[in-house]
């Protein structure tokens, strides 16, 4: 699979909320960068991780543009569109409240796997949405 291959299969299994499959395409001891906080590391995290946001939110990623490059490097632009379904902690009260933003990742690719992903999206421009001040 090539590196574009790769990026498109993990958003094609992120869209169907696969999360096995889409651990499948990590390197065991992959990265992950989460939006304006901590660094977690290693397929179990990443995996509670998705867990944790199938509980709190259902998403689905729609104009997705790949770019890649030389040194196993691509990054990924997108636009979320999503509901939030179930209070997540330290953020606003969840009612059902829909959200369109824009996204993006960076990945490193390594043997196949991706190595690192680290994700990005406007955090005051999502709590503008769900507080409806958007």
């Amino acid at each position: 699979m090539t590196e574009r291959e790769l990026i498109e299969e993990y958003y094609r299994r992120f869209n169907r909320g696969d999360w096995a499959g889409m651990c499948a395409l990590l390197a065991p001891d992959v990265v992950h960068d989460l939006n304006q906080g901590a660094r977690e590391a290693g397929r179990p995290t990443f995996r509670a991780f998705l867990d944790r946001m199938a509980r709190s939110y259902k998403e689905q990623l729609r104009d997705i543009a790949i770019m890649t490059g030389e040194g196993g490097r691509a990054a990924a632009e997108y636009v979320v569109e999503g509901q939030y379904l179930a209070t997540d902690e330290g953020l606003p009260p969840a009612t059902g409240q829909r959200y369109t933003l824009p996204g993006g990742a960076f990945f490193e690719i390594e043997s196949g796997a991706i190595r690192r992903v680290t994700n990005y999206y406007n955090l005051e421009t999502w709590l503008a949405m769900v507080r409806g001040r958007s």
